[in-house]
């Protein structure tokens, strides 16, 4: 048939046989039909998304928070603690350490909210990844003035264990957390990043590894060198991460508070 094609072209009186017209539209409309898909193809790779591979390494981590998209929340400037009248760190009856003041009746009900195991895990997992659980349960966050309490308990009762980091661990936090000024400032966005410079600058008092204590540099570092340019979300979430990496190796999900 093929050759009968090529003899056709030579010389046009010669007919092709039966069915040799309909071969040859067949297989140019076969070959116009592939042409359009691949330059379809070609035009529009950038439809397709491939998944990035795990991250393995600090490196890889802290490119991967460059790329992170925040969400706005109403429940990181909130200073009342379970609608408390006059409660949080700044008010001037919570009396942090006292059996009488909003403190001792917000820390009463933190203990009983938060004596279940499978609740301070999903707290822990909401913490260490803030910007996927915020876009997944954007009403269930739970308000960083409770998460500062929560931490304030816990480092009250890792005094006795140890699981605060000793001498020039967490009690050092905690101590300048019930003075009430230095994460109270009237600018939200300073009170969070002197909080993250103090939180991570004793991590390695109680890091279980390299890797983590790395993850804990990286946010500080990251943060610190472009709060500039960073909006509040973004340093807010990273807030959230280093508090939700000092509990989670505090082993407040076994330990509770």
């Amino acid at each position: 048939k093929i050759f009968n094609y090529k003899l056709h072209l030579r010389h046009p009186r010669i007919p092709l046989r039966r069915g040799t017209n309909q071969i040859m539209i067949g297989g140019i409309k076969e070959s116009l039909s592939f042409l359009s898909l691949l330059i379809l193809v070609l035009g529009s790779t950038s439809a397709f998304h491939f998944p990035s591979s795990p991250l393995t390494t600090s490196s890889q981590f802290c490119r991967h928070r460059l790329q992170m998209t925040y969400y706005p929340s109403p429940t990181e400037t909130e200073k009342e603690i379970y609608n408390i009248p006059n409660s949080g760190w700044k008010s001037k009856q919570w009396n942090w350490g006292s059996a009488r003041g909003t403190g001792h009746d917000a820390a009463m009900i933190c203990r009983r909210r938060w004596d279940s195991r499978e609740e301070r895990q999903k707290l822990v997992q909401s913490l260490l990844d803030p910007v996927e659980f915020k876009a997944s349960y954007p009403d269930s966050e739970v308000p960083f003035e409770e998460i500062k309490l929560i931490l304030g308990l816990a480092w009250q009762r890792g005094r006795w264990d140890g699981s605060d980091g000793g001498p020039g661990g967490y009690g050092e936090v905690l101590s300048i957390m019930a003075d009430a000024r230095r994460y109270e400032d009237e600018d939200e966005m300073i009170s969070a990043l002197n909080f993250i410079e103090d939180v991570s600058k004793r991590f390695a008092t109680i890091s279980r590894n390299a890797e983590e204590l790395k993850r804990m540099k990286c946010i500080a570092t990251e943060i610190q060198g472009r709060h500039h340019h960073a909006g509040k979300e973004e340093v807010f979430m990273d807030r959230r991460e280093v508090a939700g990496m000092v509990l989670d190796a505090m082993g407040f999900v076994d330990n509770g508070l």
